[in-house]
């Protein structure tokens, strides 16, 4: 799919009604700073639409992006911040367990992991949280120019490991900085667009 129209369409808080979409949503989770807002801007092909941070924690609502007028990018707040009180994280939490407990129209999740890291207890949580609600996560490893290409393999592994991820799981590889990965992650997303209209006839 050529990205050739991005709106933020909806910013939804803490207390705020969640929008009844009819158009197939694809969500994007991860802890903070892992490189959420830097990979759907290289998906929608956009240098700063979402609102990129070196400042974690900085995603607190859940953003619906409407890309063609065909589908949303449904940004999740990234979670795991140690600089905000517990009583917000729990907020942010039941914000995001309301979304998937309630999104009629969410039909893939996105988990993003660093991949110089295992993931951690929060990670594994967030993982089990959308395999209990039904879904199967694809698995983003971003930020994968920043180790040798000589080690990606094992970290892949150490993911797979550690997230105990359902056998047959895509754990995909991907760089902001040179845009790798992007064109896999795509084919997800056009795949689950397609399987939505089908749905639909």
């Amino acid at each position: 799919m050529k990205v050739t129209s991005v709106n933020l369409e909806t910013v939804c808080g803490i207390t705020s009604t969640l929008p009844d979409n009819d158009k197939v949503e694809i969500a994007f989770a991860g802890r903070s700073n892992v490189g959420k807002s830097s990979l759907i801007n290289a998906l929608m092909n956009r240098k700063s639409y979402a609102r990129t941070s070196g400042q974690p924690g900085k995603t607190q609502t859940i953003n619906f992006y409407n890309i063609n007028e065909q589908l949303y990018f449904v940004d999740l707040p990234g979670y795991g911040y140690a600089k905000v009180s517990q009583e917000t994280v729990k907020k942010w939490g039941k914000m995001i367990d309301r979304y998937l407990e309630r999104s009629k129209v969410l039909r893939l999740i996105f988990l993003l992991v660093d991949i110089r890291h295992k993931p951690n207890q929060n990670d594994i949580q967030m993982y089990e949280w959308c395999v209990n609600y039904g879904f199967n996560p694809v698995v983003i490893a971003t930020k994968s120019d920043k180790i040798k290409r000589s080690q990606r393999k094992k970290q892949l592994q150490q993911i797979k490991d550690a997230l105990q991820v359902v056998e047959g799981t895509p754990v995909i590889p991907f760089s902001a900085l040179d845009k790798s990965g992007r064109e896999e992650i795509w084919e997800y997303i056009d795949m689950m667009y397609e399987g939505f209209e089908e749905e639909r006839k």
